[in-house]
């Protein structure tokens, strides 16, 4: 894509694109998928469900859920809170800015350690521990910005624990559409500690130029994403991008990286990104679903007979690491964690001998 030589829009965040980020795309034709029978033990409607999401994440990661049991009360009023945070005074946003290294708070364009490419996005992100002390929401809200914002961080604690009860709902399916134990992923992200995330990409007068969110696979497990009716979100399927088309009823469903490692590798995470419009702003809310700090992620022992390991065992402390650190999350991120991770691997293992020789 050639870039006109005036523009207003800062320089970071202008992307060198071989496509134009706003030519016209194909409707991405991804299963949308009715858990209503799942949920209530009909097999007949489980056998539907478990075919249609084993199609899509073998090809692409990527499908839609109906009837899925989360209120549309509760969606409409977390939906609604998001405008209402990112119109909040400048003053009161900087409580929250996000500090370098960490994975909470407020974050413009990600400039807290991007400089290049940068994203045409607010972000907002905190933490939901599933086992936790105090509630890691509400906690988070007051603690940063008051306790009067406690009726905002009720709200998304209620959503955050909807999303998580609808994660293990999906990762059962799952393990079904698989055949190994339909309680393996389910049991072990009963304790996790994910991220929510508030998504706020503001109009731009040259939107052919950024982009709200860059092409990349998400390093986290599972993510649940609500949209409301402005389109932006693009999966990548048959070497072109094409536009998902929003539904209110529905809830946006990937699949990540670390749980891609999960099933070493036979239901793929997804390439994704996000553009922008010229006239309006436009809000999400994604809801990343990560296991706990310590837990080894290792695939279940039915898909890994007579198959060859593609990935190493780790935790996420290791993958928040590398992405935080190391690496910028883009369509090859498992291929580089794996190579750092075993690079590491060695280094630590030729230190341990060496250590040893000169005792």
């Amino acid at each position: 894509m050639m870039q006109k030589q005036t523009t207003n829009v800062p320089k970071n965040f202008i992307w060198s694109l071989s496509d134009d980020i706003n030519q016209p795309k194909k409707k991405l034709d991804a299963p949308i998928i009715d858990l209503e029978g799942f949920i209530r033990g009909d097999e007949t409607a489980t056998k539907k469900a478990s075919e249609a999401l084993k199609e899509a994440c073998a090809n692409h990661g990527f499908f839609q859920v109906i009837n899925h049991g989360v209120y549309p009360k509760l969606l409409n009023e977390a939906y609604n809170n998001i405008g209402q945070f990112f119109s909040l005074p400048p003053s009161e946003k900087a409580k929250v800015v996000k500090m370098r290294g960490s994975l909470w708070g407020l974050s413009v364009a990600h400039a807290d350690r991007l400089t290049t490419n940068l994203p045409w996005k607010e972000t907002l992100s905190f933490p939901h521990r599933t086992k936790s002390d105090g509630d890691s929401v509400v906690d988070y809200f007051t603690s940063a910005l008051g306790n009067e914002f406690e009726p905002m961080g009720t709200v998304y604690k209620n959503y955050c624990n909807e999303m998580q009860k609808l994660s293990l709902v999906i990762l059962e399916l799952m393990a079904i559409s698989l055949g190994v134990e339909r309680s393996y992923y389910r049991d072990f992200y009963k304790d996790a500690n994910s991220i929510m995330r508030l998504n706020h990409y503001p109009p731009c007068e040259e939107p052919s130029l950024v982009l709200g969110t860059g092409p990349h696979c998400d390093p986290t497990s599972l993510t649940l994403l609500y949209q409301n009716e402005i389109e932006g979100l693009e999966v990548f399927v048959n070497n072109e991008w094409h536009l998902v088309e929003p539904r209110n009823d529905a809830l946006v469903i990937n699949i990540g990286d670390t749980l891609m490692a999960m099933t070493n590798g036979e239901y793929k995470s997804c390439l994704h990104r996000a553009i922008v419009n010229e006239k309006v702003a436009r809000n999400t809310m994604a809801f990343f679903l990560c296991p706990a700090d310590h837990k080894v992620v290792t695939p279940p022992s039915e898909i890994l007979e007579n198959k060859q390991r593609k990935y190493p065992d780790f935790t996420w402390a290791d993958v928040v690491e590398f992405t935080q650190k190391h690496y910028r999350a883009d369509a090859n991120t498992l291929d580089a964690f794996t190579n750092w991770f075993w690079s590491n691997a060695s280094s630590k293992e030729n230190d341990a001998k060496l250590e040893n020789v000169e005792n």
